[in-house]
């Protein structure tokens, strides 16, 4: 008997959990589920002059601060630096704006900003800049 008061509780709870998702607009949902706060890593201050001085980081300097892990390597298929046959056909596809879209939002195993959470957006896209300089 307690079983079955227990499931008859929980599939109650689900279906009303259901019904504010359904009624969340994305705007709302994306409020809910933003991050709380930042991590700071230690060192990762020395990031070039401009960062330290409270200015834009350079796309070379954001590259090598968050973007170098992935891609120098290609780990898990990201393209590598001014590397055209990994980046050419991405570019074909989307554009560069479709490129830094994906960056922002995320695609496939590369999280939202990549290991850059505290870059704006215009950093972003000059690591991307900078990775597909010369192709």
């Amino acid at each position: 008997m307690k079983l079955k008061t227990w499931l008859t509780v929980a599939a109650t709870a689900l279906t009303v959990f259901a019904a504010q998702a359904q009624e969340m607009s994305n705007d709302e949902i994306a409020e809910r589920i933003k991050p709380l706060g930042q991590v700071h890593v230690a060192g990762a201050a020395a990031q070039g002059s401009a960062a330290a001085a409270g200015g834009a980081k350079s796309g070379e300097d954001v590259y090598n601060s968050a973007c170098v892990a992935c891609h120098a390597a290609g780990v898990l298929g990201a393209p590598k630096l001014q590397n055209a046959a990994d980046w050419q056909p991405r570019l074909d596809d989307r554009g560069l704006d479709g490129v830094w879209q994906n960056a922002l939002n995320g695609i496939n195993a590369m999280p939202p900003r990549g290991t850059c959470g505290n870059c704006s957006d215009d950093e972003i896209k000059a690591a991307i800049e900078y990775m597909i300089e010369g192709i």
